[in-house]
């Protein structure tokens, strides 16, 4: 399924925007020591917000990342939204990473929990229970059940979840975005077939993290 997203997430905008304008005031009115850095800035901001289109893996059984970034964590533990046995697997987002975040599987959305607390660096595992956090339950065609958790890091400081309890998603769609760093868990039945290593870098909508 081929979404189609903005070349720059739309979270951005406003972020851009004032980069670019204080960009070219400095070109008018700074030194070039006070160009450069607002050159570097308005790059970093750029390069954070990009959203690139990417065509989704269609296969029903397969769990996709719902993030970019680095398999930091596949353990079998409880889920604690669902309460159930359960694989965990995390993947850790720095600022140069795309910070969209996409549906890793179709289904429905059963629930919808977000949780205040507090800003850990999001690699930390306990940052999976003390940060501020979002996940969403997806239900898929045949009942099995998928925790998707947005957790804030160390520099996020903004969770922004779209999807609705009773709304249905489409693999590859675009559900949320956390700014500045992050993490996301995924977990899955406990039996799933994983087909990622620690510490192998991901892509969302692309790589495949475990198949159901």
């Amino acid at each position: 399924m081929n979404k189609n997203f903005p070349i720059l997430a739309r979270e951005g905008w406003p972020f851009i925007g004032l980069t670019l304008s204080l960009l070219i005031l400095s070109i008018l009115f700074c030194p070039t020591l006070v160009v450069i850095l607002f050159l570097i800035i308005t790059i970093f901001v750029i390069q954070f917000f990009r959203d690139p289109t990417r065509l989704a893996n269609t296969n029903p059984n397969e769990v996709t990342s719902a993030a970019d970034g680095r398999v930091i964590a596949i353990e079998k533990t409880r889920d604690p939204f669902n309460n159930r046995d359960s694989l965990k697997i995390s993947v850790f987002m720095n600022v140069f990473n795309v910070h969209s975040n996409k549906a890793p599987i179709s289904g429905k959305v059963t629930q919808k929990i977000y949780k205040p607390g507090s800003f850990l660096n999001a690699a930390l595992e306990k940052a999976s229970s003390e940060n501020e956090l979002c996940a969403i339950t997806i239900k898929t065609h045949d009942k099995k059940i998928i925790t998707s958790v947005q957790i804030a890091g160390l520099i996020a400081r903004r969770i922004l979840c779209y999807a609705s309890e009773g709304e249905t998603l489409s693999k590859g769609q675009r559900y949320g975005f956390i700014r500045f760093g992050s993490r996301v868990d995924h977990y899955l039945p406990v039996n799933s077939k994983v087909k990622v290593k620690l510490g192998q870098k991901v892509k969302n909508t692309i790589t495949t993290l475990a198949e159901i």
